[in-house]
């Protein structure tokens, strides 16, 4: 009997940590969940690839479909690192799914928040973004995303590496040394050219490992924490006023960091923050039910 084309719905949500499958009805009742290694094209391709495969053929044995099921399936695939069209089209030509739809994860984190309603999604981890969508049906628009060598301001790794950055003026006199940048100089031994060795070496999650410091010394009242924080939410409402946020949109804070900035948010921004409604995955599920079956 041949497989009906749309039968399933496919939601892929990937990066530099992980990827996630998901699999579901069109009415989305989940049929099977599964996780798998690291899926950043621009990082490493085949691996990508390859972890990408291994846990869609996990979830459909968990499913107990047919590889018929899964190549005529819907599907959304989000993944960081998905930078051009040929990177996308390497995923897209790997995956044994007939028309998948390949991105940058940016839309299928931004509908896992808000699904269709309007509102703006600032998702914070290591790197960051920014997003709005002004109305139902309409294309969302974004700032951000663009790594930490141009962009990702606000971000755990944004906020590590300006924490350093002060340590190493006050490490030379020229700024005032406060118990949070004694902390991070204490790590190098108060040794300036040693700091100054592990930034050129730094990772942005090597970066990133000190946003939790900057935060808890922020609610500390600690001043280079909260010129820290502040800095990034300057950054954040720059980002949301030149995306058409108003005062009365939904919020959403995501990703690792992000909740902690609401304490440091203006009023009228706090006002209406509220939790995202799911996950990446649940975005990249809702992206792939909106797509028309392949033919």
């Amino acid at each position: 009997m041949s497989t009906q084309a749309g039968q399933y719905i496919i939601g892929i949500d990937g990066g530099g940590s992980g990827c996630r499958v998901a699999i579901a009805t069109p009415q989305m009742s989940i049929l099977a969940i599964t996780s798998g290694g690291p899926a950043n094209p621009a990082t490493d391709p085949d691996a990508a690839v390859s972890n990408l495969t291994t846990a869609l053929e996990t979830a459909r044995q968990q499913a107990t479909l047919a590889p018929a099921d899964i190549a005529a399936a819907r599907a959304y695939v989000g993944l960081a690192g998905v930078q051009d069209a040929v990177s996308a089209r390497r995923i897209r030509d790997a995956l044994p799914i007939d028309a998948p739809i390949v991105s940058e994860d940016r839309a299928a984190t931004l509908a896992g928040a808000l699904g269709d309603r309007p509102g703006s999604l600032a998702a914070l981890g290591t790197g960051s973004f920014v997003a709005h969508l002004a109305r139902p049906g309409a294309g969302p628009r974004f700032v951000g995303g663009w790594g930490l060598q141009i962009g990702d301001q606000a971000s755990g790794a944004w906020l590590g590496r300006a924490l350093l950055t002060q340590a190493l003026l006050a490490a030379e006199g020229v700024a005032e040394t406060t118990p949070l940048l004694r902390q991070a100089l204490g790590d190098f031994a108060s040794d300036a050219s040693q700091l100054a060795a592990f930034a050129r070496a730094a990772s942005p999650a090597a970066f990133a490992r000190y946003a939790p410091r900057i935060v808890a010394a922020a609610g500390a009242a600690d001043p280079a924490g909260c010129s820290l924080m502040q800095a990034g939410v300057d950054y954040l409402v720059s980002a949301l006023r030149s995306l058409g946020h108003r005062d009365s949109d939904p919020l959403c804070l995501t990703g690792g960091l992000g909740p902690h900035y609401a304490p440091f948010l203006p009023a009228d921004l706090r006002a209406n923050l509220q939790p995202p409604r799911g996950s990446a995955l649940d975005g990249a599920l809702f992206l792939a039910a909106r797509q028309q079956a392949p033919a």
